[in-house]
């Protein structure tokens, strides 16, 4: 196993860095409420699960890792594995 080693709020290891990220958060949320509901609406979902699969979507090396404080919660979030967005939703919501 490679040695990791921490500096900040990263973990480095060779060809791997973890960083947490939280997309709905703390003023910074890339995604729009407006595009996310209108997405989440045309897919029957929360926003929830569509900002999920939005990461997902995203790049194969981003890994989504959600919280969850109750059953309801993690139906929620892994409904968002069901959900494929296309190249629509994909330009509503952002690619970064």
């Amino acid at each position: 196993m490679p040695h990791a080693s921490r500096a900040g709020s990263c973990t480095f290891m060779p060809f791997f860095t973890f960083m947490p990220f939280f997309a709905l958060g703390g003023g910074h949320s890339p995604l729009s409420d407006e595009n996310l509901h209108k997405v989440a609406q045309r897919h029957r979902a929360t926003a929830i699960p569509v900002a999920i699969a939005w990461g997902l979507a995203r790049s194969p090396s981003i890994v989504q890792i959600p919280g969850t404080g109750s059953l309801s919660h993690l139906a929620e979030n892994m409904a968002a594995g069901a959900l494929v967005l296309d190249e629509a939703d994909m330009a509503l919501l952002g690619r970064r």
